[in-house]
């Protein structure tokens, strides 16, 4: 997948937006940035960990909601799964993959609000949307399919014989 910055070989600047610019963020920013993959914080934490081996799990997970609270970083909830984080600040939806666990984002063809793509009840003031889909990712939805092979139909019954 392709990073969400231009820039995909060289670091990522932490935008300033009213936090303290550590290491550490700057770090769990550039993870977040490098890939379009919607890493858990585990995973984050693994990335970090390679280019600095001092940090602490406890450490990315207050970075990442540093980052979260201050708008850099989106977090993504699938059902019961721990939370994923998304860099992509676009309006987009995410599909989940029911085969392999992966969440594509998927982009608007035209950003509109969203008083006019859904019908409203009177009255709703929407801050925020959340959209996603379950299906298949384009790898997976291409990939033949393990398991059982296709069924054939039955083939007619024999007749049976007479008895004459």
């Amino acid at each position: 997948m392709l990073p969400h910055t231009d820039r995909p070989n060289r670091e990522t600047p932490l935008p300033k937006k009213g936090m303290r610019q550590t290491e550490q963020r700057k770090a769990v920013f550039e993870a977040l940035m490098s890939r379009a993959d919607h890493p858990s914080a585990v995973e984050v934490f693994m990335r970090v960990k390679y280019r600095m081996p001092s940090i602490s799990l406890a450490t990315v997970y207050n970075c990442l909601e540093s980052l979260t609270a201050n708008g850099l970083v989106r977090t993504v909830n699938h059902e019961r799964e721990p939370s994923r984080f998304c860099a992509n600040l676009q309006e987009h939806a995410h599909l989940f993959c029911s085969e392999c666990g992966s969440i594509t984002d998927i982009p608007l063809h035209t950003p509109m609000p969203p008083e006019q793509i859904w019908n409203l009840p009177e009255g709703v003031s929407i801050a925020q949307q959340e959209v996603s889909f379950r299906g298949l990712c384009a790898p997976c939805a291409c990939a033949p399919r393990q398991g059982t092979p296709p069924r054939t139909p039955n083939p007619a019954p024999a007749a049976a014989p007479s008895g004459n």
